[in-house]
């Protein structure tokens, strides 16, 4: 009987340790400074994209005019499509890629020739993004 209890007492204290073990991890890891940046990057784009919009509403994909599919929401501000929603995500992602590289660009000082390629680089995927985003939004309100 004695040695059923050991067992037992051994097996319990065997578990808290291993508890306190894996809680200790979980609270003194540190995950890398790129994680961090490239999850605050997306969750951001996803919702300035309109993502929660998608997720409560589900509105359609894209619509049928009668002579071709669409996939913005012309004359309105209030409704989108999920394919707007995707493409806006996707260019506003290629602007943080762009502000990213021009950041990037600024550590290599005396490499020039390396910061000029990322800083043109990062100005080009700025202002591409830039105007899809604008190309996206002019479409709302032009006719026909």
């Amino acid at each position: 009987m004695s040695t059923l209890t050991s067992r037992i007492r051994r097996s319990f204290s065997s578990l808290t340790y291993f508890a306190q073990k894996t809680y200790w991890k979980a609270v003194t890891a540190r995950p890398s400074i790129l994680i961090i940046t490239t999850t605050l990057i997306a969750i951001s784009v996803f919702l300035l994209a309109g993502g929660v919009y998608n997720l409560l509403e589900q509105p359609l994909l894209l619509w049928w005019t009668g002579e071709r599919f669409i996939f913005y929401f012309p004359y309105s501000l209030n409704e989108q499509f999920v394919l707007e929603s995707l493409f806006i995500m996707i260019f506003y992602a290629l602007g943080a890629v762009g502000l990213l590289l021009t950041y990037q660009s600024t550590r290599y000082a005396y490499k020039p020739r390396q910061a000029f390629v990322l800083l043109l680089t990062g100005s080009l995927l700025i202002f591409a993004a830039y105007i899809c985003v604008e190309y996206v939004f002019t479409g709302r309100f032009r006719r026909g």
